[in-house]
């Protein structure tokens, strides 16, 4: 009699209490995955655009500042940006932390890096003073190891609310044009942000094309957008059209079609993307592109060019047509479900988070000057091409 008692005593509990701990796993779960798109394409017109900046160092300051110049926008609804200084936690820089008075928290002692992050702080506060109507500027800081880098700025990004990391090259720009052979650490963490990030992520790669100099209403700076399909060329076309609104830049759109009556066009690239799959994503792409047209080029505000390809062959030599023309492009990192067009050129790529466009603009074998940025939109899953999990520092 006690043996189904307890028998009868545990199925009641089991019907009882399994529905409201299956709800909390739910519920918990729910809390875990993002829902929300974090990004330009999908932001309110209306709501201020915020960004964090991110810096390395003081080197970073003017190609930086210009960047935020151009990623400004009308000033309404303006644009709030979190300057972001990513500070390596070295051994040696671990012994000066000292626990601030009256609190737990550690505060950072070394006169090079205070020095440095005042440095940073009044260069910005400077160009906010002089031309940054509509422009709210915040200051923080990533200090860190290089493991723990990445979650301190996806921390940043989630509290901030941001739409829009903007990150340095893990690669120095060389007095003569050319980069160093760059930092391994700085490296990883922007390739584990292009995985995890909470919101749409820029890279910008410095080239010698004087992109650091600074950009004014009287002087014209010259940039292009290199439009494919994707959803990540789609935010970089939204990018694009908040830098078509600064007086200095003069913003040229290039939109790279498949020349199907070509006869060097190869019939299909594979058979990964359904055919659904691929004409839903071209009628984005025509969406998308017909609204940034019918906003900027077609009142005059954005040039236009066309450029019909067969394959990636001719892709290769009209982005090499570039050289000289143009102080930055901004590409898209990658996305796109027909891959005529870029197929191969990611054969010998040398840095495949920058995406097989972007990597070969800032390849060191490449005679294109330009300044590259690279635009990743916001990505609710985790997983991404080209991005292994071998790398490691």
């Amino acid at each position: 009699m006690p043996t189904c008692i307890s028998i009868v005593i545990v199925i009641f509990l089991s019907i009882v209490h399994t529905p409201f701990i299956v709800k909390h796993i739910i519920r918990r779960a729910r809390a875990l995955v993002p829902v929300h798109r974090m990004n330009l394409q999908c932001l309110d017109p209306k709501t201020e655009l915020k960004i964090l900046l991110c810096v390395h160092g003081s080197h970073n300051l003017p190609s930086a500042i210009n960047l935020l110049a151009i990623s400004r926008g009308r000033p309404n609804p303006g644009l709030n940006v979190y300057v972001t200084d990513m500070v390596e936690l070295s051994d040696k820089l671990a012994s000066t932390l000292e626990k601030e008075e009256g609190t737990n928290n550690m505060v950072l002692t070394d006169k090079s890096v205070i020095e440095m992050r005042e440095q940073i702080t009044q260069a910005f506060q400077a160009y906010v003073d002089e031309d940054g109507t509509g422009i709210t500027l915040g200051r923080s800081h990533a200090l860190a190891t290089f493991n723990g880098m990445s979650r301190e700025l996806i921390v940043l990004a989630e509290d901030f609310m941001v739409s829009l990391i903007l990150l340095p090259f893990h690669k120095r720009l060389n007095p003569d044009g050319t980069h160093d052979s760059g930092s391994p650490g700085f490296r990883y963490v922007n390739r584990k942000l292009l995985r995890h990030a909470p919101c749409s992520i820029g890279i910008l790669v410095e080239r010698g094309s004087g992109f650091a100099d600074g950009i004014s209403k009287s002087s014209e700076c010259k940039v292009a957008i290199i439009f494919i399909g994707g959803k990540d060329d789609r935010e970089a076309l939204s990018y694009a059209g908040r830098v078509a609104w600064h007086p200095g830049v003069k913003l040229t759109v290039i939109r790279f079609l498949v020349d199907k009556n070509s006869e060097n066009a190869p019939r299909r690239v594979s058979n990964r993307a359904s055919t659904a799959e691929e004409e839903e994503e071209m009628k984005h792409d025509d969406e998308s592109f017909a609204d940034f047209y019918e906003k900027y080029v077609a009142g005059g505000k954005v040039a236009y060019m066309e450029k019909h390809l067969a394959n990636s062959s001719e892709t290769y030599t009209n982005l090499k047509s570039l050289k000289g023309q143009y102080t930055l492009i901004i590409v898209g990192r990658g996305g796109r479900v027909n891959t005529i067009l870029t197929l191969g050129l990611n054969d010998w790529q040398q840095c495949p988070e920058l995406g097989s466009v972007g990597d070969v603009l800032s390849g060191s074998g490449f005679e294109c000057e330009s300044s590259v940025l690279i635009i990743q939109q916001h990505r609710l899953k985790g997983q991404l091409d080209g991005l292994s999990d071998d790398f490691s520092i």
